[in-house]
């Protein structure tokens, strides 16, 4: 059975194409919690699912002239799902490159050690960036070996802020390793 847009519906997209702020606010204001519950249905995560509710807003704002929308709702819906796929699929392409970095980083220190104490030093100084608390949750979980309910209990804090910290923590040493590999492979093609 079809599904036909409601005249309010209609009208809010009118006014939104138009750059109506209002009319944007209210499709937020009326969508943003079930958009909410699809996105962390999936996901499982707090965080994620609010990444992804804004991703799909702002790209709604952005593309607000461009939008051909039938139905709100199945439209809104879509594009929450289309995201939520998009982030597994990235999450598991930085899985990918987690096992390619320790493959490279094993033929490191086989073959050349002098270059594994460069990026141990690397590593380390970007554990030592780490915010405070950020990087007290990381020591514990990786040289002590903690689960992340002992670290929660061992601080007195929900096991999920132990979650958000440590994904914060390895996005920080993530995006300093992508860097330093990034100009470590530039610098390598102009050597060689």
């Amino acid at each position: 059975m079809p599904v036909y847009p409601t005249p309010h519906q209609d009208e809010l997209i009118s006014r939104l194409k138009c750059g109506d702020e209002l009319a944007f606010n209210q499709i937020y204001n009326s969508y943003w919690k079930q958009l909410y519950y699809t996105a962390f249905t999936i996901l499982q995560d707090e965080e994620g699912a609010l990444d992804a509710i804004q991703e799909v807003f702002v790209s709604l704002w952005q593309r607000k002239h461009d939008l051909n929308i039938v139905t709100l709702k199945a439209y809104l819906h879509q594009a929450v799902r289309f995201t939520v796929l998009k982030a597994i699929r990235a999450q598991k392409t930085d899985q990918e490159f987690y096992k390619r970095l320790a493959k490279i980083t094993t033929e490191i220190i086989i073959e050349q050690p002098m270059l594994f104490k460069e990026q141990k030093s690397l590593i380390e100084g970007l554990i030592d960036s780490l915010p405070a608390d950020c990087k007290a949750i990381f020591l514990m979980s990786r040289e002590e070996e903690m689960t992340y309910k002992q670290i929660a209990a061992k601080l007195e804090i929900s096991e999920k802020t132990v979650e958000k910290k440590m994904s914060k923590s390895l996005k920080i040493i993530r995006e300093g390793l992508n860097l330093e590999m990034c100009l470590f492979i530039i610098a390598a093609y102009h050597l060689f």
